[in-house]
């Protein structure tokens, strides 16, 4: 009589025993985090968002607490945990990014848990890898920023829901959604694959019901918060149909795993594309924002690679061609990223240039006032010299960058200082229309002539005279 196969073992069974796919991509994710971790010689480089994570979370509790409740609301459990974080350790830049390092490492290994529980360890050790690989993955995983810890807890919440544990799922998706509120938008995402489940049901509306008080405060700092954003681009648009495309070719070749399918390509479109969507309206779109939906562009890799056996290796290259396509410019983009010319500025380099060029009692100007976190994580470069058109500071102010001086006030200050370090945005930048910022450009064209100018990554670093006498 022929004896029945062996039951097939519970996926979570093979954890404990499959060390590659457990193990190797979170510890690529480490290794690629941690190098290059500073981005530059001579003491790294930070840009300015980073910057605010600095200045911000070094604040005293009661005084980020006042913060939140005027700006930056969306952001406010990571400021505390980043306050958590130099109060342990105050660390430099890589206390600022190590906990996105360990995230990114963690999300790597949520990934392969995905793919290893729909498709097996083959499909786990390569999914993870590539999520792993992905440049946009690479370059926050160094950032100073809450997305590689939403994406973490997009990831795991994932795996949560398909093990069915809605308690935890609710709680880990509400910790990603408290952390960047746009992590709602996997719930989305995982009501595709959870049908008509009544667990996903209650846990969406859990996780809806907590995250309402953040909703209710960040949606009055809105125009604060995201009024610099456009509407979507023909270069954001060009990259989702790219994105498109990628899981269409990669969901062809697994249209039987249908419910893995389910998981994977919602979470790779739904977020980015409704997000799109929506800011054809509410300009709100920017990728970072949904770096999680490349956990779902991760999955397909993993499950289309893994059906692509030796044996049909002949017959089935092109899926290998796809990925190289997208992993191709790997090399040089994991270079770049690890360079300061990767972000928008660098404030480092902004201060080093003022320290430079700045003499004792030299007075500094913002241009616009909102650069003056370009100095504020430098208190050391920032304290000696006169900040002319400040009125009251940021933390007095209970704000990000300070309040400002009325037009009046500046020009009558600028008219009696014979120095000025201008601090000003790179050429062809559009000109803050603000009375206050009309009367900064004004008065220094009027009453200054141009001692020095330096260019600086992101910024332009300009010394104004009234004499030669007191140009360099």
């Amino acid at each position: 009589m022929e004896s029945a196969p062996p039951a097939r073992k519970h996926p979570e069974a093979d954890i404990s025993r499959t060390a590659l796919w457990r193990g190797l991509p979170p510890l690529i994710a480490v290794v690629l985090g941690l190098w290059g971790l500073e981005r530059g010689p001579g003491g790294g480089s930070m840009w300015r968002d980073e910057s605010v994570t600095v200045q911000v979370a070094h604040r005293p509790l009661a005084a980020l607490a006042e913060l939140l409740g005027r700006v930056d609301a969306v952001h406010g459990l990571y400021y505390l945990l980043m306050h958590g974080v130099y109060g342990l350790w105050d660390g430099g830049l890589w206390a600022l990014r190590l906990p996105s390092v360990a995230a990114t490492a963690l999300a790597a290994a949520g990934v392969a848990a995905v793919a290893h529980r729909l498709a097996g360890p083959r499909a786990a050790v390569i999914a993870g890898t590539a999520y792993a690989l992905l440049p946009p993955v690479q370059m926050y995983s160094q950032e100073g920023r809450s997305y590689a810890l939403v994406a973490c807890a997009v990831v795991w919440a994932t795996y949560l829901m398909l093990a069915e544990r809605w308690v935890a799922y609710a709680l880990v998706l509400l910790l990603g959604c408290w952390l960047h509120e746009f992590a709602v938008l996997a719930l989305l995402a995982h009501g595709c694959a959870a049908g008509r489940s009544r667990g996903w049901r209650w846990s969406a509306a859990a996780v809806l019901a907590a995250l309402a008080p953040l909703a209710v405060v960040s949606a009055r700092q809105a125009q604060q918060q995201l009024g610099w954003l456009g509407r979507p681009g023909w270069q954001d648009w060009t990259a989702y149909g790219v994105l498109v495309l990628a899981v269409v070719l990669l969901a062809r070749g697994v249209r039987d795993e249908r419910r893995a399918l389910r998981v994977a390509v919602p979470l790779a479109l739904l977020p980015p594309g409704l997000l799109m969507a929506l800011s054809l309206v509410h300009p709100w779109y920017v990728d970072r924002y949904v770096l999680y939906a490349l956990a779902g562009l991760a999955l397909l890799i993993g499950l289309r690679l893994a059906r692509a056996d030796a044996a049909r290796a002949r017959r089935a290259v092109w899926p290998w061609v796809l990925a190289g396509a997208l992993l191709a410019p790997w090399g040089w983009w994991s270079g770049w990223l690890r360079t300061p010319e990767s972000r928008k500025d660098d404030v480092l380099a902004v201060a080093a240039a003022v320290r430079e060029r700045a003499r004792p009692g030299d007075a500094v100007l913002f241009m616009p006032s909102r650069r003056r976190e370009w100095l504020l994580s430098s208190p050391g470069t920032y304290a000696p010299l006169r900040d002319l058109a400040l009125a009251r500071t940021p933390a007095a102010s209970r704000s990000l960058w300070g309040t400002e001086l009325p037009a009046r006030e500046i020009r009558a200050r600028l008219a009696r200082t014979p120095r000025v370090v201008a601090l000003l945005d790179p050429q062809g930048q559009p000109l803050d229309p603000y009375p206050a910022e009309a009367a900064k450009r004004e008065a220094l064209a009027d009453g200054f002539r141009l001692c020095s100018l330096a260019q600086v990554r992101g910024a332009r670093v300009a010394v104004y005279g009234r004499t030669g006498a007191d140009c360099p």
